[in-house]
């Protein structure tokens, strides 16, 4: 047989060790998944913190029950360090670490390229690597394979697999999940191609083959730009329909009663988590190289990124119709993390509209039932949730509450009979809102 057959054959019939580079939001849904599915898999993650928490049977991610991990961890079929040297013993490997920007705007690898440096140490014959993190068209072709084959001797497709396959986590959701939402797969060859598919289908619902890694790249870009730019639009919506004067709430379900031709996305304070923030600009930072705009992309993310200061001024003018300036004023911010009923802080404009108005004098405090602390890296000021005992009483207190996420359990009609006046980013308040002297909305 050759390596590839045995390879296949060894994922086939779940007697391949597979590991999983990095144990975060992508890592740890993909391993449970896995190991749910026969399995044998060790998370590697060079953070202690997480490793020792796991070791307890205790879980660190939100959508990932604790009495499945310990359920996974007492059967053995879910391990967990942070040594890399456990790589050599594997014969398949997902790299999902986080691909985040530069404060330069300018895709920071540098988590690519010490997991890719940690495998190449450990590489070996019949081994099938597949990247999950997002980034730029070229990264699988342009960095990874040439790490992993050139010191190794290697050849890729015969007895080395690489590819590319997007993670899709969509944290907080119940619908789709990390096993049936479909798995794009790109592979430097179609060997490669064929030994991934055999490896994720012995665990995921669906597979979706495509040529190339770049292929299976840029799917993943799309989708999320498709995001970005029709968000950007909404917004640049909002702004216009305040200069007009119209609701932009009651427009935008008016369009979505259309059954066709139209796919219904809606305003807020700013874009927040990994992926629709972020992605959109490795392209453009991608394209820039070859002397192209992108110019959807950076017209979309200048009006995203200008709406955080956007609900700012609009508090600022809201509390001066009302004889008061921002300076001075308390302020309640409702919701940390970056959509609703999750734990994930990761790009929420809710930092930027605090920083905004700790800047122009304001008094901030702030609530969220899944964030009870929070942490401005660039700024270096931090802040506790206030207890959830007090959140009336503060609301009744504070000269303005602005609603930034719009979780579910909160009780919207307390809050808007306690609050003298509540700027709602996401009309959480719906019809509660509208009309309502005390409320103002996006």
């Amino acid at each position: 047989m050759t390596t590839k057959d045995t390879l296949i054959q060894k994922l086939r019939d779940k007697t391949a060790k597979i590991g999983i580079l990095g144990m975060g939001y992508v890592g740890m849904p993909l391993a449970v998944v896995f190991a749910e599915k026969g399995f044998d898999v060790l998370g590697i993650d060079p953070d202690q913190r997480k490793v020792d928490t796991f070791n307890k049977g205790i879980s660190y991610i939100q959508d990932v029950p604790t009495e499945t991990v310990a359920r996974l961890r007492a059967a053995g079929k879910l391990k967990m360090s942070a040594d890399f040297a456990a790589l050599a013993e594997m014969d398949a490997v997902s790299i999902c670490v986080p691909t985040p920007l530069r404060q330069t705007g300018d895709p920071d690898m540098s988590f690519i390229l010490s997991a890719t440096e940690q495998l190449a140490k450990y590489v070996h014959k019949g081994m099938v690597v597949v990247l999950e993190s997002t980034t730029y068209p070229g990264t699988t072709r342009e960095l990874l394979l040439p790490m992993l084959t050139e010191k190794s001797g290697l050849k890729v497709g015969e007895d080395l697999f690489i590819c590319f396959s997007p993670e899709r986590v969509d944290p907080g959701r119940t619908d789709w999940t990390t096993y049936n939402t479909p798995k794009v797969m790109g592979g430097m060859t179609p060997a490669c191609v064929e030994v991934a598919t055999a490896w994720y289908a012995g665990a995921l619902e669906t597979v979706v083959p495509v040529s190339s890694p770049e292929a299976a790249e840029m799917a993943k870009l799309l989708e999320n730009t498709f995001r970005m730019i029709n968000i950007g639009m909404v917004n640049e919506l909002a702004l216009m329909c305040e200069r007009l004067g119209v609701d932009v709430w009651e427009v935008i379900d008016a369009a979505a009663t259309k059954p066709f031709g139209f796919m219904k996305f809606t305003p807020g304070p700013g874009l927040g988590g990994h992926c629709i923030p972020i992605d959109p600009l490795y392209l453009s930072w991608k394209l820039k190289e070859m002397n192209y705009n992108a110019k959807f992309i950076e017209l979309a993310s200048e009006i995203n990124t200008n709406m955080p200061r956007y609900v700012v001024t609009r508090v600022m003018e809201a509390l001066n119709e009302r004889g008061k300036p921002l300076k001075g004023s308390q302020i309640l911010v409702l919701g940390a993390a970056y959509k609703p009923d999750i734990d994930d802080v990761r790009e929420s404009p809710a930092f930027d509209v605090i920083a905004l108005m700790k800047k122009k004098g304001a008094l901030v405090e702030y609530h969220d039932p899944y964030i009870p602390h929070i942490h401005h890296e660039y700024e270096g000021w931090e802040m506790n949730s206030i207890p959830d005992s007090d959140l009336l009483a503060r609301v009744a207190a504070a000269d303005a509450v602005v609603i930034i996420t719009n979780h579910k359990t909160y009780d919207y009609p307390a809050i808007l009979q306690a609050a003298q006046f509540i700027f709602d980013s996401r009309n959480a308040l719906g019809k509660m809102g509208k009309d309502n002297p005390k409320v103002v909305r996006l």
